[in-house]
């Protein structure tokens, strides 16, 4: 016989009140899970599968007057690992069957073998790789991002891909080449390899320009083999690259440049030169060159002494050279011209004091302004300078650009030194700051002072910078230091120091009217007094007649040929490439005659 339950319903009753019990704790976690914790879980499960990289803005070109690249970022790339993921456990990666080729069997790499694999590629031990691993995870359990190499380029990126290591992953960095190495390295500088940072150079003084702004983005990737999730990518801040920069260089001239100066420093056994070209009509530099000089590309290879512009940061007692600056301030003040007397004596001792001599012993001569260039008389120019205060004669300095920082803004660029000006000359400082001593100036300021004379007297800014981007600076109209009388009469001394000086047949270049002077003059040492060697130097312009183009030549020490005839080859080598390479119309009639003597 059945036997029948005595109680269906509350058996009944009793399921259908633990059914409602069970789905109730389910919607209660499901409501803490998808309501109330919602936010917290969500963020939770972010983080854990989130990975926030940055993407890099590219640093801008450098680029030369003509449009040649000569600094460039290119791709290179760091590669990373995933710390936690790489000692999960091995890789199962799908190989060749070893019984039926035709077919693939999946096996397990260790950890041992994919650090090996990918320490290859990069220049590592296997050992090495894990030990990056190993300490990224005793700082943290959790350690999902460690470097293992930075800046690797396209070729090895490319095995490193192939290696198919899912907790390897590279990340793009734009970094920094100069494809024509060390032409104008001295201007352009260098940055730091590991993350950019400008150190010398334009790279540094024009970094507003050439930086650009990094920008940063995350993604989702998979818990198991760190694979980014496609579609996942979102942009937080959006990268942008930098501007690129134009400067005033020919890059093919700054190469000649460098050469021919690089050559001579050799055959005279020279410390170091530098040689600068500027437009004589608008003070763009059209090369500055330092010899030696550095590699942008390979920095650490050059001394550090090396690795600047001395042109712009090395200043020197200029010598001869300065004389042309006094005749023309003499001139313009109305004291003298090309034509103007005196008598000058090997030692000339004026009522002050001061005791001033020439190079060479010799008896009484009787010269014009023009005779003291070409013979670079000191008792001669002495007699000329203090015709004017020595007030007057500083303010003539300041306005020819000397004892302050060119226009440049060149990164550790000197101003020079005037020797604290008009109050603080003593008796014998009052005279040699006529004739280049007792003062220094840099090279790139000497040729905007032969600048301004070359131009009628007007001195343009000096000028390395062009633009920045599409923005081209426009040029200013300049200053007047001398008037256009001044400076044509010392244009025409110079060219009679061209042609009748001690050097004329060595700088001598067929078809066209130059303008010099040569200069040899000690240098400071910094501490009061002098180096041994002396520093020689030529600056001029051509065609004189309608002046285009200013060329300064400074040697240091030249032991083999310790006067300015060491300088005078670059002068007349360079000039010569210049109005080669410019294609400049040779000069239409001969220099005026001056006399030198009366």
């Amino acid at each position: 016989m059945n036997r029948t339950s005595r109680h269906p319903m509350r058996r009944i009753l009793l399921a259908a009140v633990m059914l409602v019990a069970l789905v109730g704790v389910f919607v209660v976690r499901l409501v803490d899970l998808q309501v109330v914790r919602a936010a917290e879980l969500s963020e939770e499960a972010q983080g854990r599968r989130s990975t926030t990289v940055t993407v890099y803005g590219a640093r801008g070109d450098v680029v030369d007057a003509n449009g040649i690249v000569l600094a460039d970022s290119v791709m290179r790339y760091d590669i990373a690992v995933s710390p936690k993921n790489a000692a999960a456990g091995p890789i199962v990666r799908e190989e060749p069957d070893p019984a039926d080729p035709a077919e693939t069997t999946r096996v397990d790499v260790p950890l041992e073998q994919s650090a090996a694999e990918l320490g290859a590629v990069l220049g590592l031990t296997g050992e090495q790789v894990q030990a990056i691993i190993t300490q990224a995870l005793a700082e943290n359990p959790e350690s999902d991002f460690a470097y293992v190499a930075k800046l690797v380029d396209t070729a090895t990126y490319e095995k490193v891909k192939e290696l198919d290591i899912p907790w390897v992953v590279p990340w793009e960095h734009p970094s920094r080449s100069y494809p024509n190495g060390a032409v104008a390295g001295n201007l352009l500088g260098f940055v730091r390899d590991d993350d950019g940072e400008p150190l010398a150079g334009v790279e540094l003084s024009e970094d507003e320009c050439l930086a650009g702004e990094n920008g940063e983005l995350s993604y989702l990737h998979s818990l198991e083999d760190w694979v980014q999730i496609p579609g996942t990518e979102t942009i937080h801040t959006q990268a942008r690259d930098g501007g690129t920069l134009h400067l005033a260089i020919d890059s093919d001239l700054q190469w000649m440049v460098q050469r021919i100066a690089e050559a001579q420093v050799q055959a005279v056994g020279a410390d170091w030169a530098t040689v600068t070209v500027m437009e004589a009509k608008t003070g763009r530099l059209l090369a500055v060159a330092d010899v030696p000089t550095v590699d942008p590309n390979d920095p650490a290879a050059t001394a550090e002494g090396d690795r600047g512009s001395r042109s712009f940061t090395a200043p020197f007692e200029p010598g001869s050279t300065f004389k042309a600056i006094t005749a023309a301030s003499v001139i313009d003040a109305g004291k003298a011209d090309a034509l103007s007397q005196i008598v000058a004596p090997y030692r000339y001792l004026p009522p002050n004091g001061a005791n001033i001599n020439d190079s060479f012993s010799h008896g009484d001569e009787r010269l014009t302004l023009t005779g003291v260039l070409i013979e670079s008389s000191n008792t001669g120019m002495s007699q000329f300078g203090e015709r004017l205060s020595d007030q007057e004669r500083y303010d003539r300095l300041l306005a020819f650009g000397l004892g302050e920082r060119t226009e440049v803004g060149f990164p550790g660029e000197e101003p020079g030194d005037l020797h604290g000006g008009p109050e603080e000359w003593d008796n014998q400082t009052k005279y040699a700051t006529m004739f280049g001593q007792g003062l220094t100036t840099t090279a790139v300021q000497l040729a905007s002072a032969y600048q301004a004379i070359a131009n009628g007297g007007v001195r343009m800014p000096v000028r390395l910078v062009d633009g920045c981007g599409d923005e081209t600076v426009p040029l200013p109209s300049g200053t007047r230091v001398v008037s256009e009388t001044a400076a044509d009469q010392t244009s025409q001394m110079l060219e009679r120091v061209y042609l009748e000086g001690w050097l004329a047949d060595e700088w001598e270049i067929p078809g066209y009217r130059v303008a010099a002077k040569t200069g040899t003059a000690q240098v400071p040492d910094g501490n009061g007094g002098y180096l041994s060697g002396y520093l020689v130097s030529v600056s001029g312009f051509a065609p004189a007649d309608d002046p285009e183009f200013v060329v300064s030549v400074s040697i240091m020490n030249p032991v083999k040929m310790n006067s300015s005839a060491a300088s005078a080859p670059v002068f007349q080598q360079v000039m010569s490439q210049v109005l080669k390479k410019y294609r400049t119309v040779p000069s239409g009639a001969p220099a005026p005659e001056l006399p030198a003597t009366w």
